[in-house]
């Protein structure tokens, strides 16, 4: 199944499940109306919007929002793919390196990302990302696939010089916008094996990674048992998986973004993203 979070000609978000072309609009159901608090409210609710009937929308009529538009937390993870750590030059690392980007951050899958005023050292990372569907806690490897609720395409978009300058990743990671997901919450029964799925970016056609998430070095279910031996994880986070190589960083010299630039992050059976860098708008800031 595929669930989606739009809106109709700027209205309020609301949730869908995608059929062919169309949404099935799931406003008029008795389900929540947010993708975390549906997730929360458990299989039943999920089962119930499987088949639950509604208005119907072209896809090319509607806006598609982030499917999850304020995740509780964005958790990413650093050095996940071999051949990106080898054109880094650093080491494997021994223990999966974490990262928060800020919730704020999250953006749409086809909505603009912004040049910061503050920096021209613009990156992607087209990543898998994965949405957690329950709340938990120590979940074991073994088990760690019941708490997936579904997988997205990602961008861990990134401002090199403030990644860089800071002591952890945070503040170069976090910038507004810089969190495109989706466009679907494609649910964990629709992938199959989730490390095995092939991923593509390109810079305004240009290819640019290429790759299979059966090169992570730490696959999903590691890296929820490793979150989970730290703190809870909820309904409605999203956790990004890592990039492989191809980032611009890696080039020499290096391929930053430059303001009019479209990045498409394509994998295999979630779909595609596809977002537009434009310069950060100039506005009053204190809101």
């Amino acid at each position: 199944m595929k669930l989606a979070t739009f809106s109709l000609r700027g209205g309020t978000p609301r949730l869908g499940r995608v059929d062919g072309d169309a949404l099935v609009d799931l406003s008029t159901t008795q389900l929540p109306s947010e993708m975390s608090a549906l997730l929360a409210a458990g299989p039943a609710a999920l089962a119930t919007a499987a088949i639950a009937t509604g208005a119907r929308h072209d896809l090319t009529d509607v806006t598609l929002c982030a499917p999850v538009l304020r995740p509780p937390k964005i958790l990413a993870i650093g050095l996940n793919y071999q051949d990106h750590i080898e054109e880094t030059k650093l080491e494997t690392p021994k223990f999966p390196m974490f990262f928060n980007k800020q919730s704020t951050a999250a953006n749409g899958p086809y909505a603009a990302i912004h040049m910061p005023r503050v920096s021209d050292k613009l990156d992607y990372e087209g990543e898998l990302g994965f949405i957690i569907g329950r709340r938990c806690r120590h979940v074991p490897r073994s088990r760690a696939h019941e708490v997936i609720a579904g997988y997205v395409v990602c961008n861990d978009v990134s401002v090199r010089d403030w990644q860089m300058r800071a002591q952890t990743f945070t503040l170069g990671k976090s910038f507004d916008t810089h969190a495109p997901f989706g466009p679907f919450l494609v649910t964990a029964d629709d992938i199959g094996d989730p490390h095995d799925l092939a991923l593509k970016t390109t810079v305004n056609g240009e290819l640019r990674q290429s790759s299979n998430t059966k090169h992570l070095v730490f696959d999903c279910f590691t890296q929820i048992e490793t979150l989970t031996q730290a703190f809870t994880l909820e309904p409605g986070d999203l956790v990004l998986t890592g990039t492989p190589s191809g980032v611009g960083i890696g080039f020499k010299p290096p391929k930053y973004l430059m303001v009019g630039d479209k990045v498409r992050i394509e994998i295999e059976k979630l779909g595609f993203i596809e977002n537009t860098v434009v310069a950060e708008p100039i506005t009053t800031d204190l809101i």
